[in-house]
C-alpha cells in the first residue's frame, strides 16, 4: 500500500475510533486544523524499516528501548484536547519516535520535547532535519521536571504514563491552558486526563477514557 492510501485509510480508521468513542470524549469529529495534520505527517518515516507495512494501522507500534509510537486514534485525541493555536509554545515530555512532536509542530508555533532515551532523541532530530520540521526543540533529560527554561507553555502534552501528575509540569503551565496525560501504573489500567488550569491558577482535571501506554521514565 503506498503513503497516501495508508494515510487515508489511518484517517478513516481514527473518524471511526471517534464515532465509537463520542460519549466518553465528548465530541462527534476532532479539529479539522489536527485531521489535516495527520494526513500531512508521513508516520511510515517514524516507524522502524522492518515495521513500514503496519505504519498506518490504528495500532501502537515498537520503536526499541521499550517504547512505543502510539495509536493513531490516541495520537490525534490527545493533540485535539490540547486546542493548540498557531501562536502557542507547547511542550511535549516523551519525544520517542517523534511523530507526536511532528504532529504538533504543523500546528504550533514552537514544540519542546524531552526525550530520557539518548538514542531515541539523536534519531528524532535526525528525522526532523530531513523532513523540515525546523521549530521542534529537543532536550535529553528527565521529563518529570518539565522544561522550565522556556516555560509557562500554552499546552502540555505527556506520552507516557505517570503514576502521578507531576507538579513541575502544573507550575509550567500557562493558566488558561491544557495539559493531556496518562496516569497510571505500569502496563496496567490507565486513565488518560485533561488538566485544566484555569485564568486563576485553579486546577480542574477529569478523566476522558482507558489507555494504556508505556511508564514515564
Amino acid at each position: 500500500m503506498n503513503r497516501k492510501n495508508g494515510q487515508q485509510r489511518m484517517i478513516e480508521d481514527i473518524e471511526r475510533e471517534v464515532a465509537y468513542t463520542r460519549q466518553l470524549i465528548g465530541r462527534n469529529h476532532l479539529d479539522p486544523r489536527v485531521m489535516d495534520a495527520m494526513r500531512e505527517v508521513p508516520r511510515d518515516a517514524f516507524v522502524p524499516d522492518h515495521l513500514k507495512h503496519a505504519a498506518f494501522d490504528n495500532g501502537p507500534l515498537p520503536i526499541g528501548h521499550g517504547q512505543t509510537i502510539s495509536q493513531p486514534f490516541i495520537v490525534a485525541l490527545m493533540t485535539d484536547l490540547l486546542r493548540t493555536r498557531p501562536e502557542h509554545r507547547v511542550l511535549e515530555i516523551g519525544t520517542g519516535s517523534g511523530y507526536q512532536s511532528a504532529i504538533l509542530s504543523r500546528l504550533c508555533k514552537e514544540v519542546y520535547s524531552v526525550e530520557v532515551v539518548p538514542e531515541l532523541s539523536s534519531t528524532a532530530q535526525r528525522l526532523f532535519r530531513e523532513l523540515g520540521y525546523d521549530n521542534i526543540h529537543l532536550k535529553t533529560g528527565n521529563g518529570y521536571e518539565g522544561w522550565p527554561e522556556h516555560a509557562p507553555y500554552d499546552g502540555i502534552i505527556v506520552t507516557a504514563a505517570a503514576s502521578h501528575i507531576p507538579s513541575p509540569l502544573i507550575e509550567q503551565l500557562k493558566p488558561g491552558s491544557r495539559l493531556v496525560i496518562p496516569v497510571g501504573e505500569p502496563y496496567s489500567y490507565q486513565k488518560l486526563y485533561l488538566v485544566e488550569k484555569d485564568t486563576g491558577g485553579n486546577i480542574k482535571a477529569r478523566e476522558i477514557l482507558g489507555v494504556s501506554f508505556v511508564p514515564l521514565v
